[in-house]
């Protein structure tokens, strides 16, 4: 008996020996994940597979979205005149003398044919525009055609193998939803920040004729304007076109540009080298108790007529001043943001059902728009 527990002392003795030989030499094979650097020991994860990708990550909308958006360059020949007094103008290109006026935004690729949409401000009276792809190629790029009214451009580069990024659908977003912003700020390179939409038709910013901006947290700065605005899966929901800010960086208010009013700006510069707008000639103010009270309405939404032009389209119409238009081709009014909008994505010459409130009556009226007058320029 004796010699038996001399016999397995000794085994436990040789067995703790390798275990702690093991253990300090080679602590994987014991299956314990930590690891010795000098005198410290640390603990490192399992290493993850190629393909797994980490919960909540976005890496699949950015990598599917990120090829197809773009860097634009933009150079101006210096000239003796300033234009001090254009906002615009002076926070894209800065307060320059005679040397050669230089920008830097952002585009994206919504074609295989190289048409690529972005900001009319970026590309506003550049004499060059040069377009950077994701994958280093460069190329010059043509303006087809710009829309100051709604700040959107198209232009079109000459490249194959062109990645193309996949419109969504701007007009199921909600608030809450999850955006990413893709661009080049302050020309450091492509960028993807995070965040969600904060509101939606936001207007009467002063920015654009046309405003119905998506509001978003994500981080957009000076060279994100034109860049994307997608989904989390990578598709395009909007153009970043500009923030709010008191330091010319972000503060987490940004405005971008549906992407259904992209679209209608891109069909119409590509096909018929314009944007063509419904007009139907009215005068339009906000619906206030003084001016129901003035023309006897008992309206509580809506926007009130205050002048129809003699022979327009709203007058052969039989629209009246003190109308109250609350309804726009089945689409509410509630601003004259709102009738504007809704009026200018009429197609000219084709009847569209308008609902208004003449004092406490309800009237239906087929209008049938005109073409919006382009506005006049001051002159020079």
């Amino acid at each position: 008996m004796k010699r038996f527990w001399l016999l397995f002392s000794q085994a436990v003795t040789v067995l703790l020996a390798a275990y702690f030989v093991v253990g300090t030499l080679k602590p994987d094979w014991l299956g314990n994940r930590s690891a010795r650097v000098g005198s410290v020991a640390l603990l490192e994860a399992p290493a993850s597979g190629p393909g797994m990708v980490p919960a909540g990550s976005f890496r699949f909308a950015a990598q599917k979205s990120s090829a197809a958006v773009v860097s634009i360059n933009t150079s101006k020949a210096a000239t003796n005149r300033q234009r001090s007094n254009d906002p615009w103008f002076n926070f894209f290109f800065g307060e320059q003398g005679n040397e050669p006026q230089v920008g830097l935004g952002s585009g994206v690729i919504v074609s295989e044919r190289g048409y690529i949409l972005t900001n009319n401000h970026v590309v506003e009276s550049a004499d060059e525009i040069e377009v950077i792809l994701n994958d280093s190629r460069h190329a010059r790029a043509k303006v087809i055609g710009t829309d100051p009214d709604s700040d959107l451009a198209v232009l079109k580069i000459d490249l194959d193998r062109l990645p193309v990024i996949v419109l969504g659908n701007s007009d199921t977003l909600q608030v809450g939803d999850q955006v990413l912003a893709i661009g080049n700020p302050f020309g450091v390179g492509q960028t993807v920040t995070g965040g969600i939409v904060s509101a939606l038709g936001r207007n009467q910013l002063g920015i654009n004729t046309f405003e119905n901006f998506i509001q978003t947290d994500a981080a957009i700065n000076p060279g994100n304007s034109g860049g994307a605005l997608v989904d989390i899966n990578g598709n395009l929901l909007g153009i970043n076109t500009a923030i709010y800010s008191r330091s010319g960086g972000s503060m987490g208010i940004g405005f971008a540009i549906p992407v259904a009013t992209a679209k209608l700006v891109l069909e119409g510069i590509v096909k018929d080298g314009q944007v063509t707008r419904g007009w139907i000639g009215v005068e339009p103010n906000e619906l206030s108790p003084e001016l129901a009270e003035t023309f006897g309405v008992k309206a509580s939404a809506g926007v009130i007529i205050t002048g129809v032009m003699q022979n327009g389209p709203a007058a052969q119409s039989g629209i009246r001043p003190g109308d109250v238009i609350v309804r726009v081709a089945d689409k509410p009014v509630n601003n004259v943001s709102e009738l504007l909008s809704s009026v200018a994505a009429l197609k000219p010459g084709t009847a569209s059902r308008f609902s208004l409130l003449r004092r406490e009556q309800k009237i239906e009226l087929d209008v049938v728009p005109g073409v919006r007058p382009k506005p006049r320029r001051p002159a020079q």
